[in-house]
């Protein structure tokens, strides 16, 4: 079942949802919070699964060397033109515990962002700081290429024993270079290795990375176009009920809804000797899309997909850089559905928040030559003694099922944010994993009741969260979804908290449209971010 506020509630953007069960966002804040003002005290989910979070003692004026709006010009000056976050998030952070962050000019935020996903525990948790330490103590080596090591041998005995049950008790793992990007390039070459077949089959709003292999097989056009292709790829239609490719959305009118039809086109397009489509080396698809906007896969379409690929014996790649462990509410997405895929690719949390990334494989696909895809650092060994903690405490604390129950308790929420805010077209997710897409509800909808994206607005609402302390990014077509990817062990009062900081933020962006809509100029997304601001 599609995880959907909007499905959930039957009908458009979450309108008629069943009011939410977090009293502080039904009703609109008339106040900005403060960013310095100390969260609520939390209740841990385990009493080892919470850090402390930094405290701070009263401002005083930074040095120059630790001026934030130094150090913003100088990193200005001195970094390419290519850096993201920094662009929209002008903080320097200095301290980070759990799922708090200490900016250099003292202020307090809520970190919502977490790495993009990738602090599972989130920042400076004990079990991941003690396993690091205690390496450090006794002089392990830091770097052993893909030398074995007891670090490593601890890791892949956890990992071997969190994956699907469907991968088999000899499932092979192979390291990669340090990044998710480079795990999707090591899948493509092993399953074209195997398959001796080159085409990639791919789909519309997927994320993979930005290395040559990895962007190929990702949807978005902006950072693909001045690039020569490196590899051939089929397009096919990933299926987004609130944008539907086919037209149809989730299937309320009669007919069959956009999961189906994906399903229906890909299998007869792979039959068509007139389709074009050569024979693929394999299929690529993330559970969720992540920067593809929040959205989940239908576990039927999966199911369907699994299917169509094992009767054709194409090797089926899932891409849970971003949704393994625990993050969508299962230890990995792929267990919502039931499906094993042949090949997984993980990143992100399985390095405790340090650089590592790995793909599990059958045995039997385990055909390339040695040395066919090497890398320097495949031997991050305090990334491995990082990750094993984190894989542990995650297994034993059951924070996938935490994950799973707050992330309903804020979909809900979500949901009632966007009933008396029509600027506000869809929210959905999975677990902790969450989006609320911004639209201009003036402008005329698609023919599935969809308005236009408004990135302005997401914008804004980005920087009117940053105001109040709260560390959000954005994502989707046109960069208008809201993006929530806190850490796993967020308390509940801290989720009340995000939403209450949310809706107000949305409500404050609103008001800045409508005024300098009335001025005739547009406003811009950071003019109201300065530190040393009380909020």
């Amino acid at each position: 079942m599609t995880v959907s506020a909007r499905d959930a509630a039957g009908g458009s953007a979450g309108r008629t949802a069943p009011p939410a069960t977090v009293p502080s966002v039904t009703t609109r804040a008339t106040t900005t919070p403060p960013a310095t003002t100390t969260p609520p005290t939390t209740t841990p989910v385990a009493a080892r699964s919470t850090p402390a979070a930094p405290t701070t003692g009263p401002r005083s004026a930074p040095t120059d060397a630790a001026n934030p709006a130094t150090i913003l010009a100088r990193q200005r000056q001195r970094e390419s033109a290519a850096r993201t976050y920094a662009r929209t998030l002008p903080i320097v952070p200095v301290r980070a515990s759990g799922t708090m962050v200490l900016g250099a000019d003292g202020r307090r935020y809520l970190d919502c962002l977490a790495g993009a996903g990738t602090l599972a525990l989130g920042h400076n948790h004990p079990v991941v700081t003690e396993a690091i330490t205690s390496m450090l103590a006794r002089g392990a080596p830091l770097h052993t290429l893909d030398l074995a090591t007891p670090e490593k041998d601890a890791f892949t005995d956890e990992l071997r024993g969190c994956l699907p049950a469907g991968m088999g008790s000899d499932v092979k793992l192979h390291f990669c270079g340090p990044s998710g990007a480079d795990a999707v390039e090591a899948a493509i070459k092993l399953a074209q290795t195997v398959t001796g077949n080159q085409t990639i089959l791919a789909f519309t709003g997927g994320y993979h990375g930005m290395t040559a292999g990895a962007l190929a097989v990702t949807g978005n056009v902006a950072v693909k176009d001045p690039l020569p292709p490196s590899t051939s790829v089929v397009r096919l239609p990933f299926p987004f009920p609130y944008r539907c490719p086919f037209g149809v959305g989730s299937g309320r009118a009669p007919g069959p809804d956009g999961a189906e039809l994906s399903a229906r086109y890909i299998e007869r397009l792979l039959d068509d000797p007139a389709g074009g489509v050569v024979r693929p080396a394999a299929l690529i698809v993330e559970p969720v899309q992540g920067e593809g906007g929040v959205v989940p896969a239908p576990d039927g379409w999966l199911r369907a997909i699994r299917e169509i690929t094992r009767r054709r014996g194409i090797p089926l790649i899932l891409d849970e850089v971003q949704t393994g462990v625990g993050r969508t509410g299962k230890y990995w997405a792929a267990q919502h559905s039931g499906i094993t895929p042949d090949i997984i690719v993980m990143s992100k949390a399985i390095g405790g928040g340090l650089p590592l990334a790995v793909i599990a494989y059958r045995s039997e696909l385990d055909t390339w030559a040695p040395g066919a895809h090497t890398g320097t650092f495949r031997g991050n060994q305090l990334a491995m003694a990082a990750g094993h903690a984190t894989l542990r405490l995650v297994r034993e604390d059951r924070l996938d099922e935490r994950a799973a129950r707050l992330g309903t308790r804020l979909l809900t929420g979500l949901a009632e944010i966007a009933r008396n805010r029509p600027q506000v077209g869809d929210v959905r997710g999975r677990g902790l994993m969450l989006g609320a897409e911004m639209v201009d509800p003036t402008a005329a909808p698609d023919l599935v009741g969809a308005h236009p994206a408004d990135a302005r607005l997401a914008g804004l609402v980005r920087a009117e969260c940053l105001r109040r302390g709260l560390i959000i990014e954005l994502g989707g077509r046109h960069g208008a979804v809201v993006r929530l990817l806190p850490p796993l062990i967020l308390s509940d009062e801290e989720g009340d908290r995000v939403l209450a900081i949310l809706a107000d933020a949305i409500d404050a962006a609103v008001r800045r449209l409508s005024v300098h809509a009335a001025l005739g100029h547009p406003p811009a997304d950071q003019a109201h971010v300065r530190f040393g601001s009380a909020g």
